[in-house]
């Protein structure tokens, strides 16, 4: 039976732009051959009223809209700040009313928990380690799709074995340096070899407002367990539920296979 969902996971998740594929097609017109039509004067300053009355009416549109988030709403009490522009055919969420930047010199990555050895990473350390590149489908809960989108960057079993997992682990945590967002795997999960330490995504270093300089990317689970902006990664002995599964999504968010939806999983 299909389950009752939360509002729609703008933390966890980017958002496509446009439904045509081609992002320089639908912003010429959408014509075949790619040159669009010819457009009036008349409907040119239409347009541009219509723009202008949108900016005006957007921050009751904005309140209206928070209005309907519920349980997301009092749990984030600072309100969602997506809908904006981040280019590559996604979109910038959080949720968080900010986020702070990092860069080479005050980013760190801690592994710590149920290990053996504690380690603090910087990105010159996770760039220096054996590199995956992987082409997935990004698939966000609520539908949208992104085809055939490169991530790259350090297997998340290659920092456990380094750090050396204790007998008793069962799950690993992830934390973000937004303050609020969580995920967590089994720890069979983070295993897997689709499961990375991303720190590029179409082939471009990760930026910030895609959850740079570095985030999680678990390929074959719906985009919101791909935590971005990743800080912190603990080994744990029970799996703890991340921000949306609180809300009520799946724990295991496998494509496809949860949340009551019927998507055709990624290869």
């Amino acid at each position: 039976m299909a389950r009752t969902l939360a509002p729609a996971p703008m933390g966890c998740s980017n958002r496509r732009v446009t439904k045509d594929a081609n992002p320089a097609r639908a912003a010429d017109g959408g014509g075949e051959d790619g040159r669009g039509t010819p457009i009036g004067r008349r409907v040119v300053l239409g347009m541009l009223a219509g723009g202008a009355a949108g900016v005006a009416a957007a921050p009751f549109l904005q309140r209206a809209y928070d209005n309907t988030l519920g349980a997301a709403a009092q749990k984030d009490p600072t309100g969602l700040s997506g809908l904006l522009p981040a280019g590559g055919g996604f979109r910038y969420y959080s949720v968080t009313g900010s986020v702070p930047h990092k860069d080479e010199r005050s980013y760190r990555l801690t592994v710590d928990g149920l290990v053996r050895h504690r380690a603090s990473y910087r990105l010159a350390d996770l760039r220096a380690l054996p590199q995956t590149r992987l082409v997935r489908d990004v698939q966000c809960v609520t539908g949208w799709r992104v085809p055939k989108t490169p991530f790259q960057g350090v297997r998340l079993s290659a920092l456990l074995d380094a750090a050396g997992v204790r007998p008793q682990a069962k799950a690993v945590r992830f934390t973000c340096f937004d303050g609020a967002y969580s995920e967590s795997l089994t720890l069979e999960q983070a295993r897997r070899d689709d499961v990375l330490v991303a720190l590029r995504m179409q082939d471009k270093p990760l930026g910030h407002d895609h959850g740079g300089p570095v985030r999680l990317y678990v390929a074959p689970m719906y985009f919101y367990k791909s935590a971005k902006w990743l800080s912190k990664i603990t080994v744990t002995d029970h799996v703890e539920p991340g921000y949306w599964e609180q809300l009520g999504y799946d724990v295991d968010a496998w494509v496809g296979r949860s949340n009551g939806r019927d998507d055709v999983p990624t290869t």
